[in-house]
């Protein structure tokens, strides 16, 4: 495994998003187990889930319990392992996602998922989603006020825009860590973020990092260039698009989802993938 910083800390570069696991379609529980058992035995140090990862409006935190079964079950030591995970977004339980951004209700979902994940405080906490009617400041001032108390150890921020992230910086008063956007092969209108992010020195979080490589078999003209780098190479499309997020910037660590065990480990087998500069160039132009 390579690492990565974030904040003060060396994480893998490439880390294990919980959320397939959880919403529809997830396999049954010993699986899910066994993915994030596969990926923390290849060397995986940053796990990332959320309270609003679940199908049903009763069972809220479900991939926050697993990941932290998975943890105590687990033969090595799960104290080198950051968790994040985030509050501010809901599943009412019809398939929808809702916002609540109130400082309030951050608070209580932040001890809820300390509760959950165990411990003396949340390994890093995100707020999930703006809320449109809620100050973005006061959304994120409760999270700085979860940091100052020392119930969460870092703070970070999710699906934000240039301006929030530098307003979450001067309200969490130099401390934000961490920004999670969607950025993928087929989503990049969120690299402006990742510039910035890049420029402040805190690490961006790619979630969905492969969108528009997912399937292999739908991959047509547009990603061409991923299926022809990924067929001279013999590895697969997925690891060329987590190979070119990690070549975007040192502090790009992606957060790919699994949900079986051969998923993840060829996932990472991206951080032994070095791009060519004209490879980089194709890929960045496709």
């Amino acid at each position: 495994m390579k690492y990565r910083a974030l904040a003060d800390l060396q994480v893998s570069a490439i880390g294990l998003g919980g959320m397939p696991m959880s919403i529809e379609g997830r396999p049954d529980r010993a699986r899910s187990i066994a993915t994030v058992h596969a990926a923390l035995d290849a060397g995986v140090t940053l796990i990332d889930t959320a309270d609003a990862y679940h199908v049903h409006a009763d069972e809220v935190g479900h991939n926050e319990e697993l990941i932290a079964e998975a943890l105590r079950s687990w033969s090595g030591d799960a104290s080198t392992v950051l968790v994040a995970t985030k509050g501010g977004h809901l599943r009412p339980g019809d398939g929808s996602w809702t916002v609540d951004g109130r400082p309030e209700h951050i608070r209580e979902a932040a001890l809820e998922s300390l509760r959950r994940l165990g411990g003396d405080a949340v390994g890093l906490y995100q707020f999930h989603r703006p809320d449109p009617a809620v100050p973005y400041a006061d959304s994120v001032g409760a999270v700085r006020d979860l940091l100052d108390e020392g119930l969460i150890r870092y703070a970070g921020i999710s699906n934000a825009n240039p301006e929030q992230i530098r307003q979450a910086q001067e309200i969490l008063g130099g401390r934000l860590v961490s920004v999670q956007n969607q950025f993928s092969p087929a989503f990049r209108s969120s690299e402006p973020e990742l510039r910035l992010a890049d420029q402040l020195g805190i690490a961006f979080l790619p979630w969905s990092p492969l969108g528009g490589i997912s399937n292999a078999s739908d991959l047509g003209d547009r990603f061409a260039p991923f299926a022809d780098i990924a067929s001279a190479r013999g590895i697969s499309p997925q690891v060329v698009a987590l190979a070119w997020h990690l070549a975007q910037s040192p502090h790009v660590i992606p957060i790919p989802g699994a949900s079986r065990p051969e998923t993840i480990l060829d996932s990472l087998t991206a951080v032994d993938v070095e791009l060519t500069g004209e490879e980089l160039a194709a890929l960045n132009a496709a």
